[in-house]
């Protein structure tokens, strides 16, 4: 039986909760007094249940969507601003005992050929990273306990941290790893990473477990209960999403706000990040084979609710998205984004070998050509870090967020951080309109002191100096 606070995957994910939901939002797409008092609810930013939720989702009423799409934008911009958070994904190995029908990397794949960086790799990758103008990375791998053991990650995550090349730092590392032990999570919290990540693929235990046939991943409750077992562990931000177009997307879109009303209920702090993957085009991977696919319209839907249903959290859009569609979902709601990507083990140092990518890219430009872009739409393109290094995780950062103070912070660091790469690594052209933006958007700073504090940092930046957060 459903129980939000239960420590049970299958009774908060309970597939009965599930299937009466999408049966009541059916029942009420069109009900427009249910619909227009769920989006006047909304406006107080307190988040909708995932019932509410998946009526919005089903509704389509062209001036309702219109609606949800404006009090979307309307509710990133209270909490997040016009700041778009960059980072990378870095892939450390792609050895893989899982078999996975989805992904290249399952243990069955003779195509692809398997790679694990050593120390020396990561610091050239690193360094290419830190040339391009990176602050944040998310590290990848495949799960394989003998060729990529949980020893492995804490010493390349180290060896991140001391890489000091010119002005580059990573001074936030991420970590998308599979499911593992307390003990494990306590490790990778004492490494110093940020926000540990880990995608459900689906919520349908009967989909996933048939897309999962073999290794660890083949275990739904335990893949389902890591988020508990990481945030037990100590880490305070972590990370959901599905892939979306494994299963149907009504599913797995109930089954997401239900594991997120599920770790803010017994775990005190809703997801720090969701993340909005699409299948994509793969060695091995025919996307023919799902026929769950998502179109844009319907995508553009999700994106747009997430943010009116879990307005704290932070929505990642990767470069599996081609610049047309992450476009249209910045203005409903995205809050971060990746760069000048590369999806396969040892891509930026050397030229990506096409066939050990774990997906097709669809944006396949360079980091500096996404930051002036941003800033063509107004965007302040954000390299800060410095909620987590401030120690403003957790539930800490998430009663900055709700409360709508988080701004203090978030946009003078993004001004100091985007003056940083203008200075380090933009094309003239970008330093030309990033420089623009940072003159009209320091007047808006509402706190005096803060705002002069800026200021004065501008100078110093300009004059060599690196690393200023509020």
């Amino acid at each position: 039986m459903y129980n939000v606070k239960s420590k049970i995957a299958t009774e908060f994910i309970d597939d009965t909760e599930i299937q009466e939901t999408l049966d009541y939002a059916q029942k009420n797409k069109n009900n427009r007094s249910l619909i227009e008092s769920i989006l006047e609810k909304a406006k107080s930013c307190k988040g909708l249940s995932h019932r509410e939720a998946m009526v919005l989702l089903d509704c389509d009423e062209p001036d309702l969507v219109e609606k949800m799409y404006a009090l979307a934008m309307e509710i990133k911009q209270r909490f997040y601003g016009n700041r778009i958070v960059m980072f990378a994904p870095l892939y450390l190995s792609n050895y893989c005992v899982n078999g996975c029908r989805y992904c290249p990397y399952h243990y069955k794949n003779k195509h692809i050929p398997r790679k694990q960086l050593s120390q020396e790799d990561i610091v050239r990758e690193v360094v290419a990273l830190q040339d391009m103008g990176h602050k944040r990375l998310a590290l990848e791998t495949g799960e394989d306990p003998v060729n990529c053991p949980i020893e492995y990650v804490l010493e390349s995550i180290k060896t991140i941290y001391g890489i000091k090349h010119k002005n580059g730092a990573i001074r936030r590392v991420n970590v998308n790893i599979a499911a593992t032990t307390v003990e494990n999570y306590r490790k990778l919290k004492e490494a110093g990473i940020g926000t540990y990540i880990l995608f459900q693929e689906t919520y349908n235990k009967e989909s996933y477990e048939y897309l999962h046939p073999t290794g660890p991943k083949s275990n739904y409750a335990y893949h389902t209960e890591a988020m508990d077992r990481a945030m037990e562990g100590g880490i305070d931000d972590v990370g959901c999403g599905v892939l979306f177009g494994l299963n149907m997307y009504r599913y797995d879109f109930v089954g997401l706000l239900m594991h997120a009303e599920h770790l803010e209920a017994a775990m005190g702090v809703g997801p720090h990040t969701i993340s909005v993957p699409r299948i994509r085009p793969a060695d091995d991977v025919d996307v023919n084979d799902y026929s769950n696919a998502v179109p844009d319209e319907i995508f553009q839907k999700i994106v747009a609710v997430l943010r009116i249903a879990v307005p704290y959290t932070g929505i990642i859009i990767s470069t599996r998205e081609s610049q047309k569609t992450r476009e249209k979902v910045l203005h409903l709601g995205v809050s971060q984004i990746s760069g000048g990507s590369r999806t396969s083990v040892g891509g930026y140092a050397e030229p990506e070998p096409e066939d050990s990518s774990q997906f097709e890219i669809s944006d396949n430009r360079t980091l500096d050509q996404v930051v002036n872009w941003l800033l063509d739409m107004g965007y302040i393109p954000s390299f800060c870090t410095a909620c987590y290094r401030e120690g403003r995780t957790g539930d800490r950062f998430m009663s900055l967020v709700k409360s709508g103070q988080i701004a203090n912070c978030c946009q003078p660091n993004a001004l100091m951080t985007l003056k940083e790469y203008l200075e380090d690594y933009a094309s003239p052209d970008t330093k030309a309109k990033g420089e623009a933006l940072i003159r009209r958007e320091i007047p808006n700073i509402p706190n005096e002191k803060v705002r002069a504090l800026v200021e004065k940092h501008m100078v110093e930046l300009h004059n060599g100096m690196r690393d200023f957060r509020v």
